[in-house]
Formats: structure tokens, C-alpha cells, sequence
């Protein structure tokens, strides 16, 4: 605990006051948990799609959706961190974002691990891919599943639950535009990136063929 409790260290010179060197603290305290729950949210996407790649049996289906149904959750504490950091004013944020260097969030090595899971509103991530061997396994495809609803069982739980966590995402990611705008502004991002437009461009809904499957059932 002592050694988790020792790595926030603000850059900022304790010259600039008091306040500024807590915003940072707070800035840092912020990302870094974000970085423990994608720690988390990785392990759990990983696990849930090796339950459901064949052979799979309803067993391992209905562990896989356990460990689905926590990862939605922990999109949405990912997302409410965002929340929380709309408390770190904007003054403070000016004097010592300087000190961040070159740091930046698109630095996240689990970031890009989330997204090769997830994929993104053109590409099927690995999780889905998955999900869709396990429903061919079943003997089933995603569009029956889609269209038989809870005839479907926990084919039908984990489709649903996919889509509950690619919405999830988005409003997460979203949240996180709506920050860097409100903060930044039009400024280049401390990676070296174009900032707002980087991340907009970025902001996208994973599992395209699951929601257009889905979209059918009322518009065959």
C-alpha cells in the first residue's frame, strides 16, 4: 500500500502555492486510477472471451457474462472519474500543465489493448469475434439471436450486455472530449496531438454489426 501510495509525484515547485500542487496531485491521483481500473477492465474483457471461444457450454457462456456484465460497470466508473476531474479548476490546471512534458493519455498501453478488444464503429474487435464463434457453436448465428430475443437465453444476455458496454464506452469517451474541450480549448494535446480534433475523431461505438443485426429487428 505504502509503495501505491508513494508514485504521485506533482512536478509542479511548491512555490506556485499549495492549491496548484493539490490540483496536480489530483490530476495524477485521477489518471492513475484510471489506469487501474483498465488494468481490470482488460483482465475481465480478456476473460470473458476466452469463455466464450469453443468448445463452450452454458457454464462457460454464463461465467463469460458475469465477467461482461462487471466490465459495463467498470466502463462506467471510468466514466465518472471524468466527472469527478470537472472539479480541477481550470487556473490551476493552466499553471502546471507545463510540467506534464509529453505526457498524455494516448501514451496508455491498455487504452490501445481496449481497443483491439472492443474495436470500434468500422472494425469487429476480438471480444466480439468471439461472441460470434460462440453463438456459431451453438448453432446459432447473431441474427437469430437478435431476432429470437430471450428465446435466445444467455446468447441473448451476453448480446445485450455487448451492446450495454459499447454505449458505455461511448459515453465515456465522450465525457472525455467534453472535458478536454472545456479545458484545453483549441490546443495541440501535451502528446503532440491536434487535442479536441484527435479525440473526436477517436469517439467511436465498437460492435457495428451487432447494432446493425439488432436494428433490423425493427426495420427488416
Amino acid at each position: 500500500m505504502e509503495s501505491l501510495l508513494s508514485l504521485q509525484e506533482p512536478r509542479t515547485p511548491h512555490t506556485a502555492g499549495r492549491a496548484v500542487v493539490l490540483a496536480e496531485q489530483f490530476f495524477i491521483i485521477t489518471h492513475q486510477s484510471c489506469e487501474l481500473w483498465l488494468k481490470q477492465l482488460g483482465a475481465d474483457l480478456d476473460a470473458t472471451a476466452e469463455a466464450l471461444l469453443p468448445p463452450c457450454d452454458t457454464h462457460d457462456l454464463e461465467l463469460g457474462l458475469e465477467f461482461l456484465l462487471r466490465s459495463c460497470e467498470l466502463i462506467r466508473v471510468l466514466q465518472q472519474q471524468l466527472l469527478v476531474l470537472e472539479k480541477l479548476p481550470l487556473r490551476y490546471f493552466a499553471e502546471f500543465r507545463s510540467y506534464l512534458d509529453t505526457a498524455s493519455g494516448a501514451q496508455s498501453a491498455q487504452f490501445r489493448r481496449l481497443t483491439t478488444l472492443l474495436g470500434n464503429s468500422h472494425h469487429q474487435g476480438s471480444l466480439y469475434e468471439a461472441f460470434a464463434a460462440a453463438v456459431e457453436y451453438h448453432g446459432q448465428t447473431v441474427d437469430d439471436v437478435c431476432r429470437r430475443g430471450v428465446e435466445s437465453g444467455v446468447l441473448h444476455r451476453l448480446a445485450e450486455a455487448l451492446v450495454d458496454l459499447g454505449n458505455g464506452y461511448w459515453h465515456w469517451k465522450v465525457a472525455h472530449l467534453a472535458l478536454v474541450s472545456k479545458m484545453v480549448g483549441e490546443q495541440g494535446g501535451t502528446g503532440g496531438s491536434s487535442g479536441v480534433d484527435f479525440l473526436a475523431r477517436r469517439v467511436t461505438r465498437p460492435f457495428p454489426e451487432l447494432r446493425r443485426l439488432r436494428g433490423k429487428v425493427h426495420h427488416p
